[in-house]
């Protein structure tokens, strides 16, 4: 089991968390050998980790999509085009 309590410290977060003992001895392990200075940085670098495994699903998902979507019976110049208006019209262009 887990709990959090929250406070904010300009920019950060400050969090409480319960942690299991054997939860608190692998941080601990984790940390004794050489990989992290404290506690603290072994739960950022897994949500770092947790974050870059989501966007790479994200990716994954999308290419997947393209894959399954077929060929497309239009030009690149066309596509193009689509890509020109639809950037203009929510103005990033």
């Amino acid at each position: 089991m887990i709990m959090v309590r929250n406070k904010t410290i300009m920019g950060t977060t400050r969090k409480t968390i319960t942690l299991t003992d054997q939860q608190d001895r692998w941080i601990k392990t984790q940390i004794e050998r050489g990989g992290f200075t404290n506690d603290s940085e072994y739960i950022r670098d897994l949500i770092r980790r947790d974050q870059e495994s989501t966007k790479f699903r994200m990716l994954k998902d999308a290419i997947q999509d393209g894959l399954d979507s077929g060929t497309s019976d239009r030009t690149v110049p066309q596509i193009m085009e689509e890509v020109e208006a639809r950037l203009k019209a929510n103005g990033r262009l």
